[in-house]
């Protein structure tokens, strides 16, 4: 498919009117390049519109404040976290027996999600900067993957299938998610932004091996 182009004046000025494509879908493109760059802090309207090549007023009929347009890329932030989730499911090892698939399910999970926050770690910062009014329900669907799950639902499905295939007891299933999110995102965290983020990828990865051991045994 062509890329979207804004229409240039003939005097080299950007317009308000886009010849083909979708001038929302281009300030969102637009909108996750900057957090690439400099994370949540660096979406702004202006400089969205201005890589878009339409002038500024142009964003308001899709985006009425910034915060809308970082809300739209928060989405499409957590969709890539998703699909980072489901890359590394696809890939697992195949396992004869369907509590060890269900146990290599999950550890794809927590290994994808830190993965994608180590590669993009602008777009990871993006993904969870909101306030909590943001967490609430969505008229549509929000942050989601291939598969039509978001990051959350991935986790809470890897843990039903190791319920479902005797790799966790039923009864320590309620809420696991979040235990199991809390580690793996602390982790995340420390990587990009804390003591541990002067490691090389050799020290990081065993870490983050040992920190699913951990989050399996735990639950």
């Amino acid at each position: 498919m062509r890329k979207a182009r804004p229409i240039k004046m003939t005097n080299g000025k950007p317009r308000s009117t886009y010849r083909h494509g979708d001038l929302r879908r281009a300030l969102i493109d637009a909108g996750i390049e900057l957090a690439r760059e400099g994370g949540p802090d660096a979406i702004v309207l202006r400089e969205a519109t201005r890589r878009a090549g339409v002038v500024p007023n142009a964003a308001y009929r899709h985006f009425e404040s910034r915060l809308e347009l970082l809300s739209a890329v928060r989405s499409a932030a957590l969709s890539r976290v998703a699909q980072a989730m489901e890359e590394e499911l696809a890939a697992r090892p195949k396992k004869r027996r369907r509590a060890d698939a269900a146990r290599a399910g999950l550890r794809a999970i927590g290994t994808g999600y830190v993965r994608f926050a180590r590669e993009e770690t602008g777009l990871f910062r993006t993904a969870f900067a909101a306030p909590q009014c943001e967490w609430g329900e969505h008229d549509a669907s929000y942050g989601t993957g291939p598969s039509g799950l978001d990051p959350f639902q991935l986790l809470s499905r890897a843990l039903d299938e190791m319920v479902e295939t005797g790799a966790l007891d039923a009864k320590r299933r309620p809420e696991a998610e979040y235990l199991a999110w809390s580690a793996v995102h602390g982790f995340a965290l420390l990587v990009i932004e804390g003591p541990l983020q002067g490691l090389a990828r050799a020290q990081i990865e065993p870490l983050a091996e040992r920190l699913l051991d951990m989050v399996d045994s735990g639950l």
